[in-house]
């Protein structure tokens, strides 16, 4: 069995005069990136746990769309996915109760039939779309 253990840290300073949230991973793509609660984002520029959980599953998803088509690294074409999520305020607080996944794909030798089977196993082989438990939607197109 291989184990792989990846680290982010998040930071919470407060104050009368000040409230500050930062979050930074081990690998240093985000490093002191300013985060926000979902519902009182005061700063255009800082991000949120939801549109971390966006980030986290769009590439997961097109990473599962290749690998379930059995992609080469050195494959002609494109896999793109946006994901959308959509968080309430419910009795118990801010839950993403829903994320939709957009897919376009340009693969020059991929049939539509090819691809929407690998769209059903990637639904349900992507890492982090096995880790939500939220309604998850999912959109794509392969275009030549």
């Amino acid at each position: 069995m291989q184990l792989v253990i990846r680290k982010a840290a998040a930071q919470w300073n407060g104050g009368p005069e000040r409230d500050t949230r930062i979050v930074s991973t081990g690998s240093g793509v985000l490093k002191n990136a300013h985060c926000g609660s979902v519902a009182l984002q005061k700063e255009n520029f800082a991000t949120d746990p939801a549109e971390l959980i966006a980030a986290a599953h769009a590439g997961s998803f097109s990473l599962a769309l290749a690998k379930e088509l059995k992609l080469a690294p050195s494959a002609p074409g494109s896999i793109i996915t946006t994901a959308t999520v959509t968080t309430e305020h419910l009795d118990t607080g801010w839950t993403i109760t829903n994320i939709h996944l957009n897919t376009i794909a340009t693969l020059p030798k991929v049939t539509q039939s090819e691809f929407i089977a690998a769209i059903v196993r990637a639904k349900t082989s992507c890492l982090i779309s096995r880790l939500l438990r939220a309604t998850i939607s999912v959109n794509a197109k392969l275009a030549k």
